[in-house]
């Protein structure tokens, strides 16, 4: 071996052990940690701060507390100037705009004024969205019970939605069909039937964990439905408190505390590349409540 070989091999083992030992430091270990960060946002809805406190303290609590956005209701929300000054002055981002009117004018309704009115409040909402700079306005499609038949509230709802998805593709936003206590949609394998019978990218999915969990499991549904997913609403529930206390007692359960198998859903979450908002829909409360709900908010996240 030359003189001229014999550095360059000296140096490139020097090289060699330098790089081993940055990987296996601890600081190496927190910026690989660094670099699997979820860019998931997490956000919770406006109605959650507690108070009579003016929308913009609102905002800017939720600023404080590390949240990334609010969610808010409409259509014609009487807030909504005070909302758009707020977003400004804090750089929060209005996660997603929740459709007020669905459930007292279902889109399912054997009355074609109600579905009419059904429709133009979602018309609206979509307008709000894109005033607000928001992706996505929850729907709630379509309810079943004894008047209403799945066949027909199938039908209805797809007929009246497909009258609101040219504004949704003229102004950017997406209409995202809820999961919900409906009765309505009960597998995600006909749940992304539906949503693809529209063949628009305008309509998609809002996710909620929670309410999946009475009868299948999130993360199954996560990765069936893909990228239909717009939006993720999380909540808890607990299978025990139901079968102990009631149905709805499911639900008085606190996040991390319940059924929702939380680092299997954000892994499914992950392999279907979802970067949007985590947002929570609990019970809300005062500066010490929501302090608790982002702390808890955060735990799932890096799970």
């Amino acid at each position: 071996m030359t003189l001229s070989n014999r550095r360059q091999f000296i140096k490139v083992g020097a090289l060699s052990m330098a790089t081993s030992a940055v990987l296996t430091s601890p600081l190496a270990g927190s910026l690989l940690a660094a670099e699997k960060k979820r860019a998931v946002k997490k956000a919770i809805n406006l109605g959650m701060i507690a108070g009579k406190m003016p929308v913009m303290d609102k905002f800017k609590l939720a600023k404080d507390l590390g949240f990334d956005g609010l969610e808010v209701g409409g259509p014609n929300d009487p807030q909504k100037l005070a909302i758009l000054k707020a977003r400004d002055a804090t750089g929060l981002t209005i996660a997603s705009v929740m459709n007020m009117v669905h459930w007292n004018s279902p889109l399912s309704d054997p009355d074609p004024g109600v579905r009419g009115q059904g429709l133009e409040a979602l018309k609206n909402a979509l307008r709000d969205s894109k005033e607000y700079g928001c992706s996505a306005v929850l729907l709630v499609p379509a309810v079943v019970n004894k008047k209403v038949s799945y066949d027909d509230a199938y039908k209805r709802s797809q007929d009246e939605i497909r009258k609101a998805i040219p504004l949704a593709e003229e102004l950017g936003v997406k209409i995202a069909i809820e999961n919900v206590w409906n009765q309505f949609l009960l597998s995600p394998m006909e749940a992304a039937c539906y949503v693809d019978e529209f063949h628009s990218p305008m309509v998609g999915w809002f996710f909620d964990a929670g309410n999946i969990v009475n009868y299948g499991w999130p993360e199954q549904w996560i990765r069936i439905l893909n990228k239909r997913i717009a939006k993720v609403h999380i909540k808890e529930f607990s299978r025990t408190k139901r079968d102990k206390e009631g149905l709805w007692k499911g639900f008085d359960a606190e996040l991390g505390e319940g059924d929702n198998d939380w680092p299997a859903v954000m892994k499914a979450l992950d392999e279907i590349g979802y970067q949007d908002f985590i947002i929570a829909e609990i019970g809300g409360g005062d500066e010490k409540r929501l302090k608790d709900i982002a702390t808890r908010m955060d735990r799932i996240i890096a799970g």
